[in-house]
């Protein structure tokens, strides 16, 4: 079959003029970058506001703030000055105060403690921008060169409470996940020692059918699943057996949180934590972690935001590099995990070991009947663990020291 040459002609005609359009879209120079809208923190809440009484700006001694490019962080140095360096990283969404019970025990045995809230969270400014791996991993590097740290060990916290009784359940599962990925990247950075307590990063993710009491877990303590499920009973599990479901991926999604955003809802959730904090029974009302996670979401616009950016594109999967960096070769490693852990099984802690390079030095201990929350219910034995980490030399420090 001959094709005319009129016919070609007209087919040229109506292809090529929005191949050229597309063309020059695509080709068209970028706009300028908009500069970074930086979200406030606890800082920016009235003098009366209940977070001074729960979680002041001194809650440790030493405090003050950095400016980075993302936003000024808030942090803390506890201990001598001239003691064996140490960071404690906080989790998804409980600030530093979690550390309560552990950091001054660190103190008083002569080690310079740093603890910092991470991006998003109490203190430390909440930048509207993705919250990966990379934001948190340059958050600490750009803190320890601030502090002129050359090097220090690094213990990542991975926390969730289900407080009886509360519509709040309190999340921390990416402070682990930190800790990896800092050693991979800044090897020179890390002294001798990493330690993980009940730490993620190995999420898998699969897609199934999620129990109805997920929902009000998903976003982390904050309220918005109170308004789409309103009474919703706390949920213990963050992910069913390897998933992160598909209500979390909806619910942690850009859209709901914008909508979770607006002015109108954000009184709305400030109006629920009002009347919950009135309805408290004695077991929450005088428990500060569940209050400083319930004013986070209620009173800090980029709080929520934050939290779902960290789910989805955040240090609590795909880390199997991270653990398998060569940078753990010689280093003592501690992992802590509860055996009732329904929110990051025990299973994920003998995973990371295997992960771990033949040549690192690493312990598993596992606290026998305790949940995730192993860090506030079982604190002086993750106390002694670190202190063991800390003060054993890297010789001895094996499975059976």
């Amino acid at each position: 079959m001959v094709v005319s040459p009129f016919r070609s002609l007209t087919l040229s005609l109506l292809v090529l003029p929005p191949l050229l359009l597309a063309t020059y879209f695509m080709s068209a120079f970028p706009s300028p970058p908009e500069p970074l809208f930086i979200h406030q923190s606890l800082a920016s809440l009235p003098p009366a506001a209940k977070i001074w009484s729960i979680y002041p700006e001194d809650f440790y001694p030493g405090g003050n703030y950095a400016s980075f490019p993302n936003g000024k962080v808030r942090y803390w140095l506890m201990g001598p000055e001239n003691g064996k360096k140490v960071v404690l990283i906080h989790g998804l969404s409980i600030p530093s105060i979690v550390w309560r019970d552990i950091a001054p025990t660190l103190a008083a045995r002569g080690y310079r403690v740093l603890l910092y809230d991470l991006y998003g969270r109490g203190y430390s400014d909440a930048p509207h921008t993705t919250y990966d791996t990379r934001l948190y991993t340059s958050q600490l590097a750009f803190l320890m060169q601030y502090l002129r740290w050359e090097k220090a060990n690094i213990i990542g916290l991975s926390m969730v409470r289900d407080f009886p009784g509360s519509s709040a359940v309190a999340h921390s599962s990416q402070g682990g996940g930190i800790a990896a990925a800092f050693t991979a990247q800044f090897p020179h950075l890390v002294d001798d020692a990493v330690g993980f307590i009940a730490s993620g990063g190995l999420i898998e993710v699969r897609v199934r059918v999620p129990s109805p009491r997920v929902y009000s877990d998903l976003l982390l303590s904050s309220y918005i699943l109170r308004i789409l499920i309103h009474r919703t009973r706390p949920a213990n599990l963050l992910f069913q057996s390897e998933d992160i479901s598909r209500t979390a991926k909806f619910m942690s999604s850009p859209l709901v949180i914008m909508m979770a955003s607006t002015r109108p809802i954000q009184k709305y959730l400030q109006h629920l934590t009002n009347q919950t904090a009135s309805q408290a029974t004695n077991d929450t009302a005088n428990n500060p972690i569940v209050d400083v996670v319930r004013l986070q979401s209620a009173h800090l616009s980029g709080y929520n935001h934050a939290l779902s950016s960290s789910l989805r594109e955040g240090p609590i999967r795909g880390l199997t590099a991270a653990f398998q960096s060569p940078a753990f070769a010689g280093k003592r490693v501690l992992l802590v995990h509860g055996t009732k852990d329904r929110t990051v099984p025990p299973k994920y802690s003998t995973r990371i070991m295997k992960h771990l390079p033949k040549d690192a030095k690493a312990k598993l201990i596992t606290v026998e009947g305790a949940g995730h929350d192993v860090n506030i219910s079982d604190s002086e034995v993750v106390a002694q663990a670190i202190l063991g980490l800390l003060s054993t030399p890297t010789k001895d420090w094996n499975e059976k020291s």
